[in-house]
C-alpha cells in the first residue's frame, strides 16, 4: 500500500515540474521590429549609405532563404547570385519554427556585420529568454538551425570583397583640375567608399552596367549647360531665402535629408548628428506599406528582402559612376567663383557629386516596390520623425521617389543632370532587379 502511495506522490510531483509549454507565436511584428533594431544600431554606429545597404541586403536574405523551406511558393532570390549555395535543409524530424529560426538568422548575421554587437546582443537575448521559457525545445531546435543557416551564408559574404576593400588607397584628391571633387566643408573628410565598385552584386553583371547619361561638360563659361546648372543651384537658394524654413523646397530638402553623420563645429567643439541613411528610409517606407497592405511574416521577408537587393545594387552603380566622373560639388565652385559665403541647405556629403545617390536608390526601391504593391500605393510616411520631422504623404512610390531625387536639388548639393539622370538610372536598374529576380506583385 505504501509502495502505491509514494508512487501516487512521485506521479504529482513529475507532473508539477513537466513545463506547460506553448507554440512560439512569431508575427511580422517581431519581423518589422528586428529590421528596426538594426536600423537603430546603424545609425547609432554611423555607417555610410553604400555599406549600410550590404548589411539590409544580407540579414534580410538570411531571413527570406529560410522562410522558403517552409513556403516552396517563394521565389527563389538566390539562383543567380554568384557562388552562393543552397542553403542546409531543416531536419522534417525536428520541432523547427521557422519564423522564429528566421528572426535568429536575420540577427546573426546583422550582427556579425554591424561594429556594436552588444547592442543587439542585449537585444536578442531578451528574446531568447522569452523564446525559450515558452517553449525550450521549439527554440532549440529553431535556434540551431538558424545559426546554421547564418553561418553558411556568412561563408559566401566573406567572399563579397568588403574586407579587402578595407585596406585599399584612401581617395586622392590632389588635383588642379577644377572640376575634379574636392572635400567639403565643415569637416573635409575623405572620399568614402572609393572601392565600392569592387564589392560583390547581386544582380549586376559588372557596377558599371547601368551608368548614367553623361552629365554636361564642365565649364566655368557662361551660357554653357554646365554653368547654368550651377548657378540654378546659387539662385534656387536665394529663391528659398526670401520664404525661409517654410518654404517647401526647404521642407523636402530636410525631410529627405538623411544624411548619417551631419558634423557640428562650434568653435573647437565638434560634434555628429545621427540619421538614417537613403537606404534605411525607404526599409522604413518598405516597412509603411508591408504594415499597411497587412502582409504576413513571409510576404515582409519577401518585401524587405527584394527591396534591400535594390538599393544594394543601386549603391554599387552608383558609386561606380560617382568615382568615375569624381565631379566637384556645387558648394565647391559657388564658394570659389561666385559667393564665398554661400551655404547649402543641406551639409555636402563626403563623395563625388555624379551622380545623385539619392536618386539612383530611390528610382531602384521604388521601382521593386511598385512591382510588389501597385502602382497607386499611397502611403504615410513617419519615416523621419523620431528626427524630429513632420509626416508627409504620398500617392505611390513613383512620388516619393521623385520628391527624393528633387530634394537634393533644394539641398543645394547636386545639380540638375545627377538629379535627373540619376532617378533614369535607377529605375534601369530597379526595372533589371525585377526582371532578375522574378519579382511578383502580391496579394494582399
Amino acid at each position: 500500500m505504501k509502495k502505491i502511495f509514494y508512487l501516487f506522490i512521485f506521479t504529482i510531483v513529475l507532473t508539477s515540474c513537466v513545463k506547460d509549454e506553448k507554440p512560439i507565436v512569431v508575427t511580422a511584428e517581431n519581423y518589422h521590429q528586428t529590421v528596426d533594431k538594426i536600423t537603430e544600431i546603424m545609425v547609432h554606429d554611423i555607417f555610410s549609405p553604400p555599406v549600410a545597404s550590404r548589411i539590409y541586403a544580407y540579414s534580410n536574405l538570411a531571413a527570406y532563404q529560410i522562410m522558403r523551406q517552409e513556403n516552396k511558393d517563394l521565389i527563389d532570390f538566390t539562383s543567380k547570385f554568384e557562388e552562393l549555395k543552397p542553403i542546409p535543409k531543416a531536419d522534417t524530424t525536428a520541432n523547427i519554427n521557422f519564423k522564429l529560426a528566421a528572426l535568429i538568422a536575420n540577427m546573426e548575421i546583422g550582427k556579425k556585420l554591424i561594429f556594436s554587437e552588444e547592442l543587439l546582443t542585449t537585444y536578442r537575448d531578451s528574446l531568447y529568454t522569452e523564446w525559450k521559457r515558452t517553449n525550450e525545445e521549439e527554440f532549440n531546435n529553431s535556434k540551431d538551425y538558424g545559426l546554421a543557416v547564418a553561418q553558411h551564408l556568412s561563408e559566401w559574404i566573406e567572399k563579397d570583397n568588403y574586407k579587402e576593400t578595407r585596406t585599399m588607397p584612401k581617395y586622392s584628391v590632389y588635383s588642379d583640375d577644377p572640376g575634379r571633387w574636392q572635400p567639403t566643408p565643415p569637416s573635409y573628410m575623405d572620399g568614402i567608399e572609393p572601392h565600392w565598385p569592387k564589392i560583390r552584386p547581386f544582380t549586376l553583371d559588372s557596377s558599371s552596367q547601368f551608368k548614367p547619361a553623361p552629365h554636361p561638360e564642365f565649364s566655368l563659361k557662361k551660357g554653357t549647360a554646365f554653368y547654368d546648372e550651377l548657378v540654378e543651384v546659387y539662385e534656387i537658394k536665394k529663391e528659398m531665402e526670401k520664404t525661409g524654413d517654410d518654404a517647401e523646397e526647404v521642407k523636402i530638402a530636410k525631410f529627405w535629408d538623411c544624411n548619417p553623420y551631419v558634423s557640428t563645429q562650434r568653435g573647437h567643439l565638434m560634434f555628429a548628428t545621427k540619421k538614417i541613411t537613403p537606404g534605411g528610409h525607404w526599409m522604413g517606407i518598405c516597412k509603411i506599406a508591408s504594415k499597411k497592405a497587412d502582409l504576413d511574416f513571409a510576404q515582409s521577408s519577401y518585401a524587405y528582402t527584394a527591396t534591400a537587393i535594390a538599393l544594394a545594387d543601386g549603391f554599387i552603380s552608383c558609386w561606380d559612376e560617382k568615382y568615375s566622373s569624381n565631379l566637384v560639388r556645387p558648394e565647391t565652385l559657388i564658394n570659389k567663383f561666385i559667393d564665398d559665403n554661400w551655404k547649402p541647405v543641406l551639409q555636402t556629403p563626403p563623395f563625388p557629386e555624379y551622380s545623385s545617390g539619392h536618386s539612383v536608390v530611390s528610382g531602384a526601391a521604388s521601382i521593386v516596390l511598385t512591382r510588389i504593391f501597385g502602382d497607386d500605393f499611397n502611403f504615410e510616411d513617419d519615416t523621419e520623425v523620431k528626427y524630429g520631422l513632420p509626416i508627409r504623404s504620398f500617392n505611390s512610390f513613383s512620388h516619393a521617389a521623385n520628391e527624393a531625387a528633387i530634394s537634393r536639388l533644394y539641398g543645394g548639393i547636386h545639380y540638375r543632370s545627377a538629379v535627373e539622370n540619376g532617378i533614369v538610372q535607377g529605375r534601369n536598374l530597379g526595372n533589371h532587379v525585377v526582371k532578375n529576380l522574378n519579382i511578383q506583385p502580391l496579394t494582399y
